[in-house]
Parts: C-alpha cells; structure tokens; sequence
C-alpha cells in the first residue's frame, strides 16, 4: 500500500472529527431546513487527501523560498523589497526603448517581472499544503518544513521581504509602483491561517509564530498607513475587497479588534451597499473585459471576507442591506453561471475563459454557511486542479480546508 493511502484511512477519521463547518445558526438557502437532523459538513474526499499529501510531500523537497534570489532592473526599492509590473501593461512599439509602457486592459503581459508573486504563490502553495498535512497526519516534519520556510521568507535578515508594497505593479516609465498593487500579496492570506494550524503542534516553535505575528503587524500597519494602502482601501471594485481581506484576515492573526471592525463595516457599507447591485452582481467587475473571472473572483474574495469576520454573534453571511442586498443574492446570482457556464450572459473573457470554474472557495464556504448540500455537491464537481495560469493566479485560497471552522 502506498504512503498516501496509508496515510488517508489512518488519519480519514480523526480529520473527519476535526473538521467542524461553521453554522452561527444560518438560514439555509430554502426557508427552512429539512426535517433530517443531518448536517452539511465538510472533509476531503479521497482525491483531495491524496493530493494534499503529494503536495506536502513535495513541499518536503523544495528549496527555501525568498524573493532576495530574483531583482528586476526596473525596480526602485532594495533586494529586500517586492517588485512586479501591473498586469495589462506593455513595451510602447513607438518608442525605441519601450517606455512609457502603455496599457491593454484584459490581456497580460507575459514579460513582465513576476518572480516576487510567483515566489509568494509558491512559498504559499507550501506551506498551506504542509499545514493541512500536519492537521490530518499530525506529523511534526511537516511543520518542521513549513517553519524553515517561513522564517527564510519572513524573518531571515539576509532573506525576508520587507513589510510593505511600495514597490509593487510599477508601470515601467510610468510610476514605480501603485496601490493597486496591494493586491499582489492576498495570496498570503492563507499563510495566517496556516500559522495557527502549524503551531498547534510542538514542532512549530512559539518563537516563530510570535516573529510571524510581528512582521504581519508591520504590515497591516503599513497597509494602513501608507498613501498606496489609502489609495487601495478606496478602489470601488474588486482591489478595495481584496485589501479589506487582507487587513481582515492580518488583524485577525494578530489580534486588532479596531481593524476588523473597519472591515466589517467596509463589507456593509461599500462592498454589499455600493458594489454590488439589487441582483447580486458586480457591475463594475461585469463591464470588465473578463466579466466571468472577475465575478468569481470578487464572490470568492467576499466569501472569504464572511469566514474571517464572522463571529456566533454577527454573521456577514446572513447581512442584509437597507435595499435587501446580501451574500444570498450574490451566490445565486452565481451559482446559477456554475452550474450552466453557457448560460453566461455576457461575451467570454478575453483570456483564461475556458479555464474557470474551478472547486471556487465561495460555493464550499456558502455551502457550510447555508447548510446547503446541493452547493457542496457542485463545489465537488468542479476541477480540483488548475491548469490555467491565469485561472491559478487569481484563486487566491489554495486551502480552503484551513479556512473551515
């Protein structure tokens, strides 16, 4: 018998016993549950397991990430500081050096710099792999790997990345570096909720995780202060509700009770009251050039947002704005795009289009929340890996295990 199947049916049943989904009483997506006393829970099918295990296990062998290996020549900040170029930018054919770069709304630029992302993708791709593992085997070299990783990427003076963008989606003859580009580190909010699965175990020293707390503190303080984190918090589509997710699940980790309220009432407030209409769409994310992608991408990053700042007291699952507007709206509107991709009403994005759907982290979460089996039935139906780069670099929850309470 192989490792992994070892592994899975030694560990099916007390991971089944640890994962719990929350509740916080809601109301299914129906008026009223069905009269089974059967729950809507949540652990990994037997192809998950597997391929969680196979992950971690190649985590096991991949050398320690840092973004000090990789410097572009574009970049106006230091070996310490994270540097990509914005997404839909490109040499200027007019002139004879390329600059200023002009832009192409929808279509990347596969020149540009992104050494940085792809070693924040990859640095988190682990980690969340090995954090999982570590919850279902309970083997501490998992989160003995997963604790040298993240103290080369975070702590390490010769190697860590400073806390704070400054230098991120610069536009090459333009500007070195925007608020927008914020949103190149919500990958990272995986690695939070990582580090409080890892430190349950006594390999994962108290050290570390108090180092980590630190240098998301410096973070979410810079992210808070600084004009580019001004800048973003106010975006009116999907970069404001990625960097109040970010700020949502950094205060979270490291305890700043003001900072979560600031998200919950951006979540009421601009995200369910100004972005999103009486339908539960995005409008602004619908008049993109990849309206498919970014819908998903926005419900998926919202859906997060319920999981973080949802508590037994106030459930952003069940909110309701003064014009009748919520979640409910918003995965139906959807779901239904899911479930029948043809049915879409719009054109097909301009790239990656074939690429989406994958298992989304909003329908699993909404499932859970609503006590929905139908929506964990078609989370599991869905591709479990992806394929597409794009597709890849807009998924920003690799585990959504962890993320289940």
């Amino acid at each position: 018998m192989s490792i992994v199947k070892i592994l899975r049916f030694s560990a099916k049943v007390i991971f089944t016993m640890v994962f719990v989904p929350m509740a916080w009483a809601m109301q299914p997506l129906v008026d009223t549950l069905p009269s089974s006393t059967s729950r809507v829970q949540y652990s990994p099918d037997s192809s998950e397991f597997d391929r969680i295990v196979i992950l971690a296990n190649e985590a096991m062998n991949l050398p320690l990430v840092s973004i000090t290996k990789s410097v572009s020549p574009y970049s106006e900040g230091g070996i310490h500081d994270f540097y990509s170029n914005g997404d839909y930018w490109w040499p200027n054919p007019s002139t004879a050096n390329g600059l200023p770069f002009i832009q192409k709304d929808g279509q990347s630029n596969p020149a540009n710099f992104n050494d940085h992302r792809l070693a924040i993708r990859q640095l988190v791709d682990a980690v969340a792999s090995l954090a999982m593992a570590q919850k279902m085997t309970g083997q501490a070299r998992y989160a003995k790997k997963a604790e040298q990783m993240l103290k080369t990427f975070f702590l390490d003076a010769n190697t860590r990345m400073n806390p704070s963008l400054t230098y991120a989606q610069a536009i090459p003859g333009v500007s070195p570096g925007r608020g927008v580009g914020i949103i190149d580190t919500l990958h990272l909010i995986d690695v939070p909720l990582a580090i409080v699965e890892l430190e349950k175990n006594p390999a994962f020293p108290s050290s570390t995780a108090n180092g980590l707390r630190v240098w998301f503190k410096s973070y979410l303080t810079w992210m808070l202060s600084s004009k580019n984190g001004h800048d973003e918090s106010i975006a009116k589509n999907n970069h404001s509700v990625a960097f109040w997710l970010q700020v949502a699940v950094f205060a979270d980790f490291v305890g700043d009770q003001q900072a979560m309220e600031m998200a919950r009432d951006k979540f009421k407030s601009a995200f369910v009251g100004e972005q999103m209409a009486l339908d539960g769409s995005f409008p602004l994310e619908m008049a993109r050039t990849k309206p498919y992608g970014y819908s998903i991408f926005q419900l998926d990053n919202m859906a997060a947002l319920c999981q973080i700042l949802s508590s037994p007291s106030e459930s952003l699952w069940s909110y309701q704005s003064p014009d009748g507007k919520g979640m409910r709206q918003a995965i139906a509107f959807m779901v239904r795009y899911v479930r029948d991709k043809k049915s879409w009403p719009k054109s097909p994005d301009v790239e990656a289009f074939e690429g989406w759907p994958v298992r989304q982290p909003f329908i699993l979460f909404a499932a859970l929340a609503y006590q929905d089996q139908s929506l964990l039935d078609l989370w599991r139906r869905q591709a479990l890996n992806i394929n597409n780069e794009e597709v890849r670099r807009n998924v920003a929850i690799t585990q959504p295990g962890l993320w289940v309470k």
